[in-house]
């Protein structure tokens, strides 16, 4: 990151004073935040931004490339994307140095509706992977206004590792085959790598090809640690100019990009069949998922070091308005990068004008000088997209996770086993299945207590981990540490009842410690009057203590607080025992009198 100046949004005087207010704007400034920010730019921050979007452009070019081969559509269209949602996002977005385009995360979900569908017809495959933009760009806009960006936190940190892992090695898988000059057609990750394997012990690989693709990768690779080093571009152009220089298309059948149309993007409606609808409609809310997961993450990381807020909603509908660009701008899906953004900001980028930048330097590219990447080998493209998926992979926190929460470190390994293994858009609904079951799963048997009085501990706690703690004669006390609802009524049913079963002397009340519980449904309000009746026929009285307020407003709607009768209900634990003990003439001290 370049130093602070002055002049830089970082340093800007009354930066925190306005961030409580970045939220609250209203009209075209809520909707339109590129325009806010051209109302407020500042003239010194035109050099950075102009430089930056220079240097942005180096990675541009060959990383859409890339990533539009990977996606099973050719290269052309990655330029493409890289140039109208730029434009779309600098006015819409709300984030002011995100780089968004073609994605490796992307890739994989892209190439899995693409290639079944379009057949090798490379028409057929831009309208599909358009269509999808357009769909995924629709989602994303529908949830931000309707205030979802809370959305992707529903996938907990190692299902989000397992997945993008799965997703990498599922990209690795792919770009094999071209690694090798080779052309499979295989389904699957798995029956890729196989296909490949079997291909080159066969002798049919394409050495001269391969040694290119492997030595722009070990360049890729070696080059990562100079950040002010535009990597990518020199082992691309290195390539570029040895099989030009060689002419190793034609002598050695190195497979290269070949002639880019002259021209810029045109309006295009994206059509297809209406067999292609329902895939394309999963492809694209896939698609959408995972590129607001990680713009989401991408946007709060830079927002925290320039000091900005961003509106995660706001987020959502530039994310879609970029997509929606790319859809109808003969692009594909795109999302924010984790490559290209901080190379943007190692350059000095001060505003999203540093994107405006790059992508008029790509159509001034296709407008004047499309020749000059004809000779850039597939196997370079491809070395490319591998480096940015071995980028994608976590282990080191995971090792963290493994050695703290095991489980929670099996699920990842599941969730990536089964990317891997069934492919991207199956691995985003096992990754959903997955959080969906990990959250009932808590929620389901949540922990629960029986709580006694400690000698010398203020307060009533768990005697499981207070053996000592002495139980009230004719009292227990039960904690319940969740909501109540559908998914656990019956366990709580089950637990309260046993903890009277077993207690050591018969119960004449039982008091629910209430405060851990933040929510009742229907399903476990009707289960407490079942309850009721029950311990009612026991002769055993049911209070609850320590409810929140919204809480017991929802059980004066069920009919719940007439029924226990407000006289049940007690502020305090302290206040519920007191109640009890004045009631009930039972032996009892309480520690403070016994240590007098």
């Amino acid at each position: 990151m370049s130093d602070p100046d002055s002049s830089s949004p970082v340093a800007e005087p009354g930066r925190l004073a306005r961030r409580t207010t970045a939220v609250r704007q209203t009209g075209w400034s809520r909707w339109l935040p590129g325009l806010r920010t051209l109302r407020d730019y500042r003239i010194a921050w035109l050099r950075h931004d102009i430089v930056a979007g220079l240097v942005l452009t180096t990675m541009l070019v060959p990383v859409g490339i890339a990533y539009a081969v990977a996606s099973g559509v050719p290269g052309i269209y990655g330029l493409y994307a890289s140039i109208v949602p730029l434009l779309a996002y600098a006015l819409v977005g709300p984030s002011r140095i995100l780089v968004l385009g073609p994605d490796s995360s992307l890739a994989a979900v892209i190439l899995a509706v693409v290639l079944p569908l379009s057949g090798g017809d490379p028409h057929r495959a831009i309208a599909v992977a358009a269509m999808m933009a357009v769909v995924s760009g629709t989602v994303c806009i529908a949830a931000g206004v309707a205030r979802l960006g809370f959305i992707t936190e529903l996938l907990s940190k190692p299902i989000r590792y397992g997945y993008m892992n799965g997703i990498a090695l599922a990209v690795l898988g792919s770009q094999l085959p071209k690694l090798f000059g080779l052309s499979i057609k295989a389904s699957g990750p798995l029956a890729n790598v196989w296909a490949t394997a079997t291909a080159v012990l066969a002798g049919k690989a394409n050495w001269i090809t391969f040694m290119i693709g492997a030595g722009t990768l070990a360049v890729i690779l070696l080059l990562k640690g100079y950040k002010r080093l535009p990597g990518i571009l020199i082992a691309v152009a290195g390539a570029t100019v040895v099989v030009g220089l060689l002419d190793l298309a034609a002598r050695a059948g190195v497979s290269v990009l070949g002639r880019l149309p002259q021209g810029l993007p045109a309006f295009a409606i994206p059509w297809i069949t209406t067999a292609d609808i329902v895939p394309v409609l999963i492809g694209g809310c896939a698609v959408a998922l995972v590129s607001f997961a990680d713009t989401s993450v991408l946007s709060r990381v830079y927002a925290a070091r320039t000091r900005t807020d961003v509106d995660p909603n706001q987020e959502m509908i530039g994310l879609g308005a970029a997509n929606l660009a790319a859809g109808f701008f003969q692009g594909f899906p795109i999302s924010s990068s984790s490559s290209r953004t901080p190379v943007a900001e190692a350059a000095g980028a001060r505003t999203q004008l540093t994107g405006v930048v790059g992508a008029l330097a790509v159509a001034l590219l296709l407008m004047v000088a499309p020749d000059l990447l004809r000779n850039l080998p597939n196997s370079a493209l491809a070395a490319v997209v591998i480096a940015s998926a071995i980028g994608l992979i976590e282990i080191t926190d995971l090792r963290r996770i493994s050695r703290i929460q095991r489980w929670e470190f099996w699920l990842s390994i599941v969730c990536t086993v089964g990317v891997a293994a069934l492919g991207a858009i199956e691995g985003i609904g096992l990754a959903i299945v997955i959080a969906l079951i990990e959250f009932l799963w808590d929620a389901w048997r949540p922990y629960s207590a029986v709580l006694g009085r400690a000698d010398g501990v203020k307060g009533y706690h768990d005697i499981t981990r207070y053996p000592d703690a002495r139980l009230i004669p004719g009292l227990v006390l039960f904690r319940w540490d969740a909501p109540l609802f559908f998914a656990n009524a019956e366990v709580f049913h089950e637990r309260v009842l046993d903890a009277v079963d077993t207690s050591p002397t018969p119960v004449s009340w039982l008091i629910v410690a209430a405060e851990p519980v933040t929510s009742v449904d229907v399903t476990s309000a009707d289960m407490l009057a079942e309850l009721d009746d029950t311990l009612h026929a026991a002769g055993i009285q049911l209070c609850v203590a320590e409810m929140k307020d919204p809480v017991k407003d929802k059980l004066k709607r069920f009919g719940l607080f007439a029924r226990l009768g407000e006289e049940a209900f007690f502020p305090t634990m302290g206040a519920a025992v007191s109640s009890y003990l004045a009631v009930h003439r039972v032996d009892w001290q309480d520690w403070e009198d016994r240590s007098r």
